[in-house]
């Protein structure tokens, strides 16, 4: 995978259910390998404003579709202001959720065609993937457990069934994956998980 790029840089996406630490792995790796690190939604100017709509439980109901479209506009510009320029400059970049998120979340979860929003995804990312997907697995009572005391978002708050239909489709999407992903156990120390995700993510860079 190494080189595949013009620029020479690469694209780590971390993903999983809220609470399985995948966002403290992403920013453990990133200082690692001494390369950016950026999220979803939210890490731009306009991502921000949109993170506020989708996530924040007391602004006014959003429709599902109208959540997969937000989610990729988010996306979109993402792409086009943070991840592209880094890898085109020839930077490796970690990002804590990416493209399998709207599949898991808005597919799996809210029950959204994933063909529509495959080629949604494809076009708002303009074809950009992931080198490497690295999927953080913890059960859904265990992910809840973590949340307990902190203020839950608007996917937090959805209940057991709904993280399990996003949690089995994390699942799915490695199954039938035309790119590499790397699942690791997300029910050990950090330390633990960041030996194994080393382990996996090693092959995959300079």
């Amino acid at each position: 995978m190494t080189g595949r790029r013009p620029g020479g840089g690469g694209l780590i996406a971390f993903e999983g259910i809220d609470g399985c630490g995948k966002t403290t792995q992403a920013r453990l790796l990133a200082e690692r390998l001494g390369v950016l690190l950026t999220f979803e939604p939210g890490a731009t100017g306009l991502g921000s404003a949109l993170r506020a709509q989708l996530l924040e439980p007391h602004r006014s109901p959003v429709d599902e579709r109208a959540e997969a479209l937000l989610m990729a506009a988010d996306r979109a510009q993402h792409v086009a202001e943070v991840i592209r320029p880094a890898l085109e400059g020839g930077r490796w970049v970690v990002t804590d959720r990416f493209s399998a998120s709207t599949l898991a979340y808005q597919g799996y979860g809210r029950g959204l065609a994933l063909d529509d929003l495959t080629t949604l995804i494809e076009w708002a990312a303009r074809g950009l993937a992931p080198d490497l997907t690295v999927l953080v697995e913890v059960p859904v009572s265990e992910a809840s457990a973590r949340r307990t005391g902190s203020a839950q978002d608007r996917f937090e708050v959805q209940g057991a069934e709904f993280q399990q239909r996003v949690a089995d489709g994390y699942r799915q999407l490695v199954e039938e994956a035309a790119t590499p992903w790397l699942v690791v156990d997300g029910t050990r120390s950090v330390d633990e998980v960041a030996a194994d995700v080393w382990l996996g993510v090693r092959p995959f860079v300079p």
